[in-house]
């Protein structure tokens, strides 16, 4: 089993999260690409500390949305949102090589992820640049979304990914943020869902309903309160369980 979280958001002298801590206990980070977090010199970091650690890199693309840390639904055109894409892809490759390392797989970000469930176009848009950029590059996210189908279609590699403190639906879709208890701290009970993840492929919606994900890779979320400690927990329940952890990509 993969698990992977979103890093290198801090931007200029702002931080995000403990990324040094994070780095030594995932096995994938979806690296910020400069549009909704991220600036170069943090992507440099990023880079380098996934190269040393042996963490494979993935490019966490966003709406151009800074202000709003990626998580506003933007309306964009097919080529706005095409090359927007291309542009964060071809950013954080090229710091990548730079120090020895490559972009293996790429998972969009915040309200882009959530909208690529159902919107067919904007979901063209961004296979359509993942393809010009580089058609074998495969591709993270929910499973039945329209992202993976086309994805798929396009000839990528997909590959499915739950969320071990994000609150579901019982449509297997993440509760939005907006909503009260979507985002779970309780420690004890995420480590219990991420071995249920991993073992059983099902997750409990909020309504109690049993969703089947069966997920190649699970995310914690960089940016929640105490997300060193939830991480250390979860990979430290996976292992006593027995479920080795490497990356998908």
């Amino acid at each position: 089993m993969d698990l992977n979280a979103d890093l290198g958001e801090s931007f200029g002298s702002w931080r995000m999260g403990d990324d040094p801590a994070m780095f030594q206990l995932v096995t994938s980070a979806n690296v910020a690409c400069g549009f909704h977090a991220g600036d170069p010199v943090t992507m440099l970091d990023s880079c380098r500390a996934a190269y040393e650690l042996d963490v494979t890199v993935g490019a966490h693309v966003g709406y151009r949305d800074l202000a709003g840390f990626g998580r506003r639904s933007l309306d964009m055109s097919f080529d706005e949102l095409f090359g927007d894409v291309l542009y964060q892809l071809g950013a954080l490759d090229g710091v990548a090589h730079a120090v020895g390392a490559s972009v293996d797989y790429v998972k969009p970000h915040g309200a882009l992820y959530n909208r690529l469930v159902n919107d067919a176009e904007q979901a063209a848009a961004v296979v359509a640049a993942v393809n010009a950029y580089d058609p074998g590059l495969p591709i993270l996210g929910l499973p039945d979304s329209e992202l993976l189908k086309q994805a798929r279609d396009a000839g990528h590699p997909v590959f499915i990914e739950a969320f071990v403190d994000r609150a579901y639906r019982a449509d297997g879709t993440l509760l939005p943020r907006s909503e009260e208890g979507a985002v779970l701290h309780d420690v004890d009970a995420i480590v219990e869902r991420a071995v249920r993840l991993a073992a059983k492929g099902e997750v409990v919606a909020v309504d109690g309903t049993v969703v089947q994900v069966r997920p190649d890779s699970l995310c914690i979320h960089g940016d929640t309160p105490g997300a060193v400690e939830m991480a250390a927990a979860v990979r430290a329940g996976l292992e006593a369980a027995g479920i080795d952890l490497e990356s998908f990509a």
